[in-house]
């Protein structure tokens, strides 16, 4: 049996998937979201010769679902995918999906979050509100497919704060906390997380599936 091989009900002991990212981040956030679950729980970073894929969908729904069927058809398994990313009111919609690219080629997260704060320069604190938002799909080898959908709403602050998480953690405050996300504690963040809600809706939907 491969590390590929899907969801069996006649293998109730042997429960693999694999999340469709390299992502270190958001696989240290999958694994916490899943944990005390039976099920085996694999990523890109252990198979490197998966394909790319290139995302271009028009929304995060589009381009989760795409990274799940090409990496289901690539392994005959069952499949996480996730596309996420930030929409801030004042740039109408900006960045969305393309959040990961935003300041071109070479995007790496300090420079999109500068892009960011320098887009809304002097831009008024209640003209800053933002969302994270998460499309999550659970995709079977069979073609089947169930989606889940989280969402965090907050604002942009004018400048970064905390160590913790990625992206654009740092510069999107939760009102609720006062903090960044960046300054939370995982737990809380993997309580309250755009991501979180859609992985935790996955889970009780795998709670069902998985004994």
């Amino acid at each position: 049996m491969t590390a590929f091989e899907a969801l069996s009900v006649t293998e109730p002991e042997n429960r693999k998937i694999v999340f469709a990212s390299k992502n270190g981040g958001k696989i240290k956030e999958l694994k916490a979201l899943l944990e005390g679950m039976n099920v085996n729980l694999f990523s890109l970073s252990d198979y490197p010769d998966a394909p790319d894929i290139i995302e271009d969908g028009n929304t995060f729904l589009e381009n989760a679902l795409k990274k799940a069927r090409v990496i289901s058809e690539y392994t005959s398994g069952t499949i996480i995918a996730d596309d996420s990313g930030l929409e801030v009111d004042y740039l109408e919609g900006a960045p969305g999906i393309y959040s990961a690219r935003y300041s071109g080629t070479g995007a790496t997260d300090e420079r999109n979050v500068l892009k960011l704060l320098e887009e809304l320069e002097n831009v008024p604190t209640e003209k800053r509100g933002a969302a994270f938002k998460c499309a999550l799909v659970l995709y079977r080898p069979d073609g089947t497919f169930e989606t889940f959908e989280g969402k965090l709403e907050g604002k942009i602050t004018t400048e970064q704060a905390g160590s913790e998480g990625f992206g654009y953690d740092p510069v999107f405050i939760v009102p609720e906390y006062g903090k960044t996300v960046a300054q939370l504690d995982p737990e809380t963040k993997n309580r309250i997380s755009h991501r979180a809600i859609a992985f935790a809706k996955l889970k009780k939907s795998l709670q069902k599936q998985v004994r």
